[in-house]
């Protein structure tokens, strides 16, 4: 979950690695680093904390030059934060430099090899030990240039020395990695590598980028190739080289950017989840655009890969997802359950593929991940292909690993995401889902009526969206008479089920407040213990076919004394006898209410969040993309 900006060119390498630092410091914010090469002088600043507050008040003081350099902002695993186990790290030398996104699985086997043969750790990480596996494969090199790994008639000749050292290292290694390296010996030479761990390659006229995210490079080059899985690419100002570990030559594709420079901005907003939250009527509208067919009251789709035969023949669908993508997928059951009448099971990502679940002949996996990166889905993925399975997938991101390997896909086009906390994701995959329930039911028994019923409504979803955000204001002020309780429940039922479990995610991951989401009815199962005067129930009580048994629920809550925020549609005059707050919606079909539900729980969560002083774009121990598991 680390980030790894690299730049080697014409121009002054550290304040392109600083800028690119910002861009991916919502990857991870415990410390960052950096790497550059003057002529044949390494050097290293690297500082605890985050950005602004570190490595940019360090090279402030201490400024480094150079055309060429790596850098990284770290979300820690192995080691806790500290200079010393932040990045980059050196091997025994100190002539190569190393910034890693992954897990060495096998490093303290290595680390105990190493050590027998007089190399000295300076950290915790397991990065530094692969740094000096590096470092030992590449002082064989230079020692015996016709090492067995090349032909007799080969010779170590720049930079394929540094490029195989990397190689050799990586065959001993057991788990992930996203790698950028440089040594003392290549003054205009980086090398990258990757397995498990996103690494893109930026084109530019005499300068090349290398980073974990099209973020941090999007303001120099919109050309970038996707590194794939053992992909060992060796970097210079004037061209690239891609080899893999494990074939005979590489898949090469150079790609487009689809989002410029301006989109990972803040604009005239004081964080990034605002800017998005604000964004929702626009990315839903987005999702949409082209997919709606009223004539044949339908929706269609470009990217599925699937004829109608064969998406007739499908007998059950799992969705295997991860943290919000997963409650995105329990509305993907209920919505493909009811208009297209065929069998969902919802899986998280990492049980799926850790369990030996059965998949019939005819069974797809149906994948959901914002940033087409997340290791857990990116393992069920491949682990449904390897036993003979279609693996679709729902993305954000063009040219994502997830994007690649799934066998057809649908693009939810939010644009980037940099807020931690997932919004505008999260809404534009309720609205894809949508548009495949609809397409799949259509080839089933879905009627005409209720198909465009439901069209309707999706087009009237950013109208309303922009409703709903017009009440910032008062978002903020119930917000602040609520941001002090230390307890929340959030409570739905059917369809609002999810988004309080959505709800109460928002809340705890942004403002650490401790939040529980539940079924409404399983209350009085055993959570009712805790309600007093001082935990605050959010109640989804949209005027549904669950709307009785809901409010049957609120009485229970309301006896007990506990402070109520309602949920509920326009027009309902029962509920404001009840509820000690309420926040309206616009009126809308049962199965969309959970997509306008969403907006109002994610701008409480965030005015609570500010109200309390946190960091809202970086809560403390998150990072956004999860790409180690």
């Amino acid at each position: 979950m680390c980030g790894i900006i690299g730049y080697v060119g014409k121009k002054s390498a550290s304040p392109i690695l600083l800028e690119g630092l910002r861009r991916l410091e919502y990857r991870g914010y415990d410390s960052a680093g950096v790497a550059v090469l003057d002529n044949a002088n390494l050097v290293v600043r690297k500082k605890i904390g985050k950005i602004d507050e570190g490595i940019a008040r360090l090279l402030k003081a201490q400024p480094v030059t150079g055309k060429l350099g790596i850098a990284h902002t770290r979300w820690a695993t192995h080691g806790v934060p500290a200079d010393k186990n932040s990045h980059p790290h050196l091997d025994q030398s100190g002539e190569i430099a190393v910034v890693h996104n992954g897990v060495i699985e096998n490093y303290d086997k290595l680390k105990q090899r190493l050590l027998a043969t007089g190399h000295k750790f300076k950290s915790d990480t397991d990065t530094e030990v692969l740094a000096h596996l590096i470092g030992e494969h590449y002082a064989k090199r230079k020692s015996n240039p016709l090492t067995p790994a090349l032909s007799p008639s080969d010779e170590a000749r720049e930079p394929d020395a540094l490029t195989q050292a990397v190689s050799d290292a990586l065959r001993e290694v057991i788990g992930t990695y996203g790698l950028a390296v440089i040594c003392t010996d290549f003054p205009d030479t980086i090398i990258g590598a990757r397995r498990g761990s996103p690494l893109i390659i930026g084109i530019g006229k005499g300068e090349h980028f290398l980073a974990s995210d099209a973020n941090a490079i999007v303001a120099h080059t919109k050309k970038v190739v996707y590194l794939n899985d053992y992909d060992v690419a060796t970097i210079t100002p004037e061209n690239f080289e891609v080899s893999n570990l494990g074939a005979d030559t590489a898949n090469v594709q150079i790609s487009n950017l689809e989002f410029s420079h301006e989109d990972v901005g803040r604009g005239k907003f004081a964080h990034f989840m605002l800017k998005e939250i604000f964004e929702q009527s626009q990315t839903v509208q987005n999702a949409l655009r082209g997919r709606l067919d009223f004539e044949g009251a339908t929706a269609k789709f470009g990217g599925l890969n699937m004829t109608a035969a064969e998406l007739r023949g499908i007998d059950r669908i799992v969705i295997a997802a991860s943290g919000t993508s997963w409650h995105a997928a329990l509305v993907g059951e209920y919505l493909i359950e009811e208009l297209a009448q065929l069998p969902v099971e919802v899986e998280f990502a990492h049980e799926f593929c850790y369990r030996n679940c059965p998949l019939e002949k005819n069974t797809v996996l149906l994948v959901l991940s914002q940033s087409g990166e997340t290791a857990d889905t990116l393992a069920a993925l491949r682990e449904a292909k390897r036993r003979g399975h279609r693996a679709l997938a729902i993305v954000n991101v063009v040219g994502s690993t997830i994007a690649r390997e799934s066998d057809g896909g649908i693009y939810m086009h939010a644009g980037p995401e940099i807020g931690v906390a997932s919004t505008k994701a999260f809404t534009s995959t309720l609205t894809v889902l949508s548009l495949l329930a609809i397409h799949l039911g259509r080839m089933r028994n879905l009627s005409a009526k209720r198909a465009l019923e439901v069209l309707h409504g999706l087009e009237a979803l950013p109208e309303q969206i922009e409703k709903i955000l017009a009440q910032n204001e008062s978002f903020k002020k119930l917000a602040k008479k609520y941001a002090k309780a230390n307890d929340f429940f959030f409570l739905g039922r059917g369809y609002s089920f999810p988004i309080a479990l959505e709800g109460a995610l928002k809340l705890k991951e942004i403002s650490y407040i401790h939040a529980e989401g539940y079924s409404a009815a399983e209350m009085k199962h055993g959570p009712i213990a805790l309600i007093d005067k001082k935990t605050p129930t959010v109640f989804l009580v949209p005027q549904d076919a669950m709307y009785d048994r809901t409010m049957a629920n609120l009485a229970m809550i309301r006896a007990r004394q506990g402070p109520i925020i309602a949920i509920a549609t326009e027009g309902d005059k029962q509920i404001k006898k009840v509820a000690n707050d309420v926040i309206y919606l616009p009126k809308t079909l049962e199965v969309l209410n959970p997509i306008l539900a969403s907006v109002p729980l994610q701008l409480f969560a965030y005015h609570i969040a500010v109200a309390r002083g946190c960091d809202v774009d970086k809560p403390r121990n998150l990072a956004k993309s999860v790409t180690v598991q």
